[in-house]
């Protein structure tokens, strides 16, 4: 009988020069500020068996009946998170403009937004117009003044939201900002400088790692779960400055381990007994990562949302390659959605298909 069925019975210049706000978000629970950061062994365990059986409610799909884009919102606990939605078709409107104008709070489209969400640029504001420069890989966006009525806790959030959506499509590597005619140097309320184009560098959800510091530190970016308030599990970047001068693969898949801080909301994909063995690039570019993890057994599914994320992680952090993961040293990973981990898989289209 197998252990499961027993249980069963950045650097900082890149990341502009704005303050911190050091956060922390559950495959394996929640984590609050009056918790210990580490679960106990055992509950850790065993909700993650429970994902295994099935018994988690998790890898749930929309029925998307419009244009599938995929757009950066705020979930519950303030955490910016990729959410894909079914935006209808508008005469004389892009799907990158309508991508921001579903990011404007109270807007036009929230009726398209999953609960649990919502967009991050204060209410009314006017998306006037996005023009994207392909040969320049930059998509310009011009708000009206409406864009400028937010408080200052809110600003990076809304640079992350606005830098992510628009890079998420093919032709725009980097951002620029306008209001009303005028290009923005700065932020107009904390003053965030913009005299560089907006990009992914910036990260998203920032952290400080163990042992990093805003001024000596890589950024690795890496994909937690949490779930929504009708439980569907979801993946969340955080982007966390850990110390320099080492690989940024091995280093974002030891911190995917290492799991969430404190009092962000997300939960744990992996135990702390996870162990990352080895991270191989083949000749054709893909990356195998090998994992030992002794709570499964030959055969035993495995969590989708660990599986996931592992796939998510090694995309954003080495240029998007296939994926293969091995565990254990066995030569098939089964994941509980059924998909074959130990062959070559791709970073999905769409994310976070999220039911209404």
């Amino acid at each position: 009988m197998t252990k499961l069925n027993k249980i069963r019975g950045i650097s900082a210049a890149g990341l502009l020069a704005v303050p911190v706000i050091l956060s922390g978000c559950g495959l394996f629970g929640t984590h609050s500020a009056s918790e210990d950061l580490d679960a106990p062994p055992k509950a850790v365990e065993e909700q993650m068996l429970n994902m295994s059986d099935g018994t988690g409610t998790t890898g749930a799909k929309a029925e998307l009946t419009g244009t599938p884009t995929t757009v950066y919102l705020a979930d519950g606990n303030g955490m910016l998170a990729p959410v894909t939605l079914g935006l209808p078709e508008v005469k004389d409107k892009t799907s990158v403009q309508l991508s921001v104008e579903t990011l404007v709070s109270g807007g036009a489209y929230a009726k398209y937004i999953p609960e649990g969400f919502t967009g991050v640029l204060p209410a009314g504001t006017e998306v006037k117009k996005v023009t994207v420069d392909k040969d320049n890989k930059l998509a310009v966006v011009e708000f009206n003044s409406a864009f400028t009525k937010y408080k200052a806790p809110d600003e990076r959030k809304i640079l992350e939201s606005l830098a992510w959506t628009l890079t998420g499509n093919a032709d725009v590597q980097k951002v620029q900002l306008w209001v009303d005619g005028k290009k923005l140097s700065e932020m107009p309320v904390a003053g965030t400088p913009l005299d560089q184009p907006l990009s992914r560098s910036m990260g998203i959800n920032l952290e400080v790692g163990q042992g990093a510091t805003l001024t000596n530190s890589s950024p690795v970016t890496v994909y937690f779960s949490a779930a929504s308030p009708a439980g569907i599990q979801y993946y969340v970047p955080v982007t966390r400055l850990v110390k320099p001068g080492q690989d940024a693969l091995q280093s974002a898949l030891a911190e995917l381990i290492r799991g969430p801080q404190e009092t962000d909301g997300l939960e744990q994909v992996m135990t702390d007994e996870t162990q990352l063995q080895s991270v191989k690039k083949e000749k054709d570019g893909t990356v195998t990562v090998s994992l030992k993890e002794d709570m499964f057994a030959e055969g035993d599914a495995v969590p989708t949302e660990m599986l996931q994320s592992v796939v998510l992680t090694v995309a954003e952090n080495a240029g998007n390659p296939k994926v293969k993961i091995e565990l254990n040293g066995e030569s098939k990973v089964v994941g509980t959605d059924n998909l074959d981990y130990s062959q070559p898989v791709t970073r999905p289209d769409y994310i976070n298909e999220i039911p209404l």
